[in-house]
């Protein structure tokens, strides 16, 4: 692959996902019964910089799960044998809760699907909210993200990588072409 683009450094980073915090408390009106769930990987350091940002702001600390979705992708048969499963950490009862699940990159909605459906195996929450730092378009399903930090039109030949500062060492958005 190579990069055609740098989208978003750290601090552009930071601060969409500073605004992430502010739409979720906004629309909301408030934090009463709200719980955040990040999806493997890249998720769930962006739900735990949301629930910092939350607290900084409200001084509420929500609670923060961390789900793995590969049991319930519609494509488990094509990653083949060595497909890794890691643990779903969802140290709360989702029932009655407003969830807010958080993901890195949206793209064709397969994530979220199986990302929805990991969620009611562990219980009935009251509603399910979508936020995302890059929606890249490209629908396969009728799912659209509640919170967005940026919006990037991309092809079906590019890649968008997210890094996170737990996982890569530094924070940004690259765009690739295959």
């Amino acid at each position: 692959m190579e990069l055609k683009s740098r989208l978003m450094d750290g601090a552009s980073v930071k601060r969409a996902v500073v605004r992430i915090s502010h739409e979720i408390i906004e629309h909301n009106h408030g934090t009463d019964g709200l719980a955040l769930i990040g999806i493997r990987r890249r998720g769930v350091p962006l739900a735990e910089e949301i629930a910092e940002n939350i607290f900084a702001i409200e001084n509420v600390r929500l609670p923060v799960g961390e789900l793995d979705i590969t049991l319930y992708r519609d494509d488990l048969t094509a990653l083949g044998p060595g497909a890794r499963i890691n643990a779903t950490s969802v140290p709360f009862d989702v029932t009655g809760k407003k969830l807010i699940l958080v993901d890195d990159v949206f793209y064709t909605g397969r994530t979220v699907r199986a990302a929805i459906e990991a969620i009611f195996s562990l219980g009935r929450p009251e509603c399910i909210q979508l936020a995302i730092l890059i929606d890249r378009g490209h629908r396969q399903l009728p799912f659209r993200a509640d919170f967005i930090g940026k919006n990037v039109p991309t092809s079906q030949s590019e890649v968008i990588k997210v890094m996170v500062p737990g996982i890569d060492g530094e924070s940004g958005v690259f765009l690739y072409s295959r």
